[in-house]
This record gives structure tokens, C-alpha cells and sequence, in this order.
């Protein structure tokens, strides 16, 4: 006999559509979901946000974007009212670049906040089609406040910093683009307008610019490098020759060797700045007391660069001096005893234990090093002031690194879309230098100290 098949008719799942009109009814209005999902106060909440950002963005959006876009079409100009001359306000292109960019952040922020009300809406209603009860207000604010905190405690510092660090690095990066310098393109007398990549090939194949920059970028390169290693092993030797055997009174030598870090920078390279003064400084004078010739410490180029080496070595061996101190105290001492049962010298210990231990424990600071250094805007500009001259450069003087130049330029001379290529390039530099180092750098791979 056979066995008849009787089709099973299956009812259709009205509840299935939960998530899909939850969500859509999201995308229609921000807020509209949650209350279909019986989640009351939570779409209150979403309806009233959407209310405020709408409320802020509708009035401003349309402006900010033609802003950014045109950077305005009117210049300032005097006219004409009543047999009257009187100056109407024209464009200015600055204050529509930073406002359409202030915007059209707070748009991005608005932005996401539409997809995350897409996105609880959607799970909201699939726990609804699993039969599950949608969570009340008390119950998601203890999830937030619970489960949620880190972010919700982080998002209010991300808002600081996508608001005053993104949004001026975002601002500076957008000048290198256009032609904002004096003295045609200053506002309001002149607008400002697009120029694309001009900028930084201006910087790089125009003569008189590219000149400035070749030599700068070379001298901060070599004073990076020197500034590093110098005050780096300098701290190593000072650290060495504490730490020895038989040496007394190590607390009283490592409080005199802190004294210059803890002077603020400003006293200690003002005061240096007249110590190495050429005509009447005391060290000249001193020399010229014994016999010797006093040197242009200050006003040659080459001695002012070995000048500013000295000084940046007398303010960052400190520094070194107190991170080795501390690297050397968490070495194991018996690693020191069975090398000197195997007839090691003081100099193999040295490069066997002490040293791989040090670089180990101390490459991320030595890679941090290099990039202040290339940075370092206190010991130039305090104690030289980018000086000597040198005629051949465009607002730059022989010791002047890129940041030094880069507030010649902001500052002093109103050529800020150079300055903003200088930075650009800068970041660039330090960037992919610092990130690849310490890619390749044990400390980063967590591998074992000694291999």
C-alpha cells in the first residue's frame, strides 16, 4: 500500500518583519523604530537628537558645502550708498573653509549616529521575532552603564578630539591646497582659491624654494640624527659611570646630573644664549683671558650648529641619564657573576648583557627621541633663533630646522599655505619613520631580550 504525502502547509510568520519595518521606519525618521519596538524613551531620546542635529545642519549645510567648495565669490570693495563711500564686506575665505569644515564634521557625527538608530532598531526588532521582550529604558541603561562604559566614557573625549585635534589637522591640511599667502591672496581684501598640488611642487622644483627646502630638510635630518645619539649614549656613559663599583656617593651624583632637566627649558637656553654670546659672553671671555681666541659661537654657521649640538646634549642627558638608571636596576646580577667566572672583560659585559638589555628596554624611547629632536622647536628657536642669516634662503636662517621655518613662514612672513606643505611633509617623515622602526623593533614583536 502506498503512503500518501500530504503537504504541510506552513503558516506565515507575521512577526518576521520585525526587524525590516523596524529598521525602515528608522530610515524614515530617527527614532520612529525604537517606538515601534516599544522602546519609549529610547526613541524620544533619538527623535529629540535628530530634531537638534536637523535644527543646527538644515540652516548651514548648504553654505558650508559651497564654501568649501568656492571659498567664496565676493571680495571686500568700497561702493557707493547715498553720495556716500562705504566699504562692503566681501567673502573671506578662511573663516568659510574653517566653518564648512566645522559643519560638515558635525554632519559626519550626525551621520553616524542615523546609522547606529538604523542598526538598534534592526536588532531590537530580530529579538522580537525570537520571541524575546525588548529591553525597557532601566534595563538599557544598566547595559550602558554596565556592559557599554568604556565607550560611552570614551566617546565624550573622542568628540574633544575629533573637534580640536582632527578638525585643525584637517583645516592645516587643506591650506597646502590652496594659494592662501601674502600679499595677493590674504583675506578679506583678496579672496583665496584652489590650487591643487602647486604648492608643494612650488616647494620642490621652484628654485628659490626648493633651494630653502633641500637645505633645511638636510640640516634637521643631521641635527635629528646628532641631537639623538649624543644625548641617548651621552645618558648611557653618565648612567655606566654612577652604577660602578667603588663609586661613592651615587644619590649626590645622579641629583647634580638632574639639576639641568629640571630647570625649565626657557631659563637654561636664554641663560646659554648669553653664555656662547660672541662679543661679550663669558666663555669668550674666559678663552681670551687664557690666551685663546674667542669663537663666533652664535654667528658662524658652523659653530652655531655645533653650538646648539652642545647645549641640546647638556638639557637631554638628563633625560636619558634617569631612563638607563632605571633599565640597569632590573638587569639580573647573576647574568654579571657567570660572565666573569667565563673570564669576560668590563667591555663584553657590556655589549652581551648591558647593552641589549638597554636597547631592548629602551628602542620605543630612542625612536620617541628622534622624532621630538626633529622637532624640536626650543633649543633653535630660544638659543638661535634660526640664525645666521643666509641670503640664499627663502625666511630661513642656517641653523632653522622645519618647524623653526614652517612659524617663519606662519608667523612672520604670512606664507601659510607653504607652511602647511612644510608640516604636511613633516608629519609624513616622522610618521612613516617612527611606525616602521618600531614595526621592526623587538619591543614591538615581543620577542624574548636575548635570542
Amino acid at each position: 500500500m502506498k503512503q500518501q504525502h500530504v503537504p504541510v502547509t506552513v503558516k506565515p510568520n507575521r512577526e518576521r518583519q520585525h526587524r525590516m519595518t523596524a529598521a525602515v521606519l528608522s530610515v524614515v525618521l530617527q527614532g520612529l523604530g525604537q517606538l515601534y519596538n516599544r522602546q519609549w524613551i529610547k526613541g524620544i531620546c533619538f527623535l529629540i537628537l535628530e530634531g537638534v542635529g536637523l535644527a543646527y545642519l538644515i540652516p548651514r549645510l548648504n553654505q558650508a558645502v559651497w564654501g568649501v567648495w568656492t571659498l567664496g565669490e565676493q571680495t571686500q570693495r568700497f561702493v557707493k550708498v547715498n553720495g556716500s563711500t562705504v566699504l562692503q564686506q566681501g567673502d573671506h575665505s578662511i573663516f568659510l573653509l574653517l566653518n564648512g569644515i566645522i559643519v560638515l564634521l558635525v554632519f559626519f557625527v550626525f551621520l553616524l549616529l542615523y546609522i547606529f538608530n538604523i542598526r538598534d532598531a534592526y536588532l531590537t526588532g530580530k529579538l522580537r521575532e525570537e520571541g524575546k521582550q525588548a529591553t525597557g529604558a532601566s534595563a538599557s541603561l544598566r547595559y550602558l552603564l554596565d556592559k557599554q562604559f568604556p565607550y560611552l566614557f570614551l566617546s565624550i573625549p573622542a568628540l574633544g578630539i575629533l573637534f580640536f585635534t582632527i578638525m585643525p589637522i584637517l583645516f592645516t591640511i587643506t591650506l597646502a591646497f590652496t594659494n592662501y599667502s601674502a600679499p595677493d591672496h590674504i583675506p578679506p581684501a583678496k579672496l583665496v582659491d584652489w590650487v591643487g598640488f602647486k604648492t608643494f611642487t612650488d616647494l620642490i622644483q621652484l628654485k628659490s624654494w626648493s633651494h630653502t627646502f633641500f637645505g633645511v630638510l638636510t640640516w634637521t635630518v643631521i641635527w635629528a640624527i646628532l641631537a639623538t645619539v649624543t644625548t641617548y649614549f651621552g645618558g648611557v656613559l653618565v648612567a655606566l659611570l654612577i652604577e660602578q663599583k667603588g663609586i661613592r656617593f651615587k644619590k649626590v651624583w645622579r641629583t647634580i646630573f638632574i639639576l639641568p632637566y629640571a630647570i625649565p627649558q626657557i631659563i637654561s637656553l636664554l641663560l646659554m644664549r648669553n653664555l656662547f654670546n660672541g662679543q661679550f659672553g663669558p666663555i669668550n671671555t674666559y678663552m681670551k683671558a687664557f690666551g685663546l681666541e674667542g669663537l663666533p659661537w652664535l654667528t658662524d654657521p658652523f659653530w652655531a650648529k655645533v653650538t646648539v649640538v652642545i647645549v641640546n646634549m647638556w638639557i637631554g642627558i638628563p633625560v636619558s641619564m634617569v631612563l638607563i638608571l632605571g633599565v640597569l636596576t632590573a638587569i639580573p646580577r647573576d647574568l654579571y657573576e657567570a660572565a666573569e667566572v667565563d673570564g669576560a672583560s668590563g667591555f663584553q659585559k657590556f655589549r652581551i648583557i648591558t647593552l641589549p638589555f638597554i636597547m631592548f628596554a629602551t628602542t620605543p624611547v630612542l625612536i620617541m627621541q628622534f622624532a621630538g629632536n626633529f622637532n624640536n622647536f626650543n633649543v633653535i628657536f630660544l638659543l638661535t633663533n634660526g640664525n645666521p642669516l643666509r641670503g640664499d634662503y627663502q625666511y630661513a636662517g642656517s641653523t632653522d630646522l622645519l618647524v623653526t621655518w614652517l612659524y617663519k613662514l606662519t608667523l612672520d612672513n604670512n606664507k601659510f599655505n607653504m607652511a602647511s606643505a612644510v608640516g604636511i611633509i613633516i608629519f609624513l617623515i616622522i610618521a612613516s619613520f617612527s611606525i616602521w622602526n618600531f614595526r621592526r623593533s623587538k619591543s614591538f614583536k615581543e620577542e624574548d631580550m636575548i635570542q
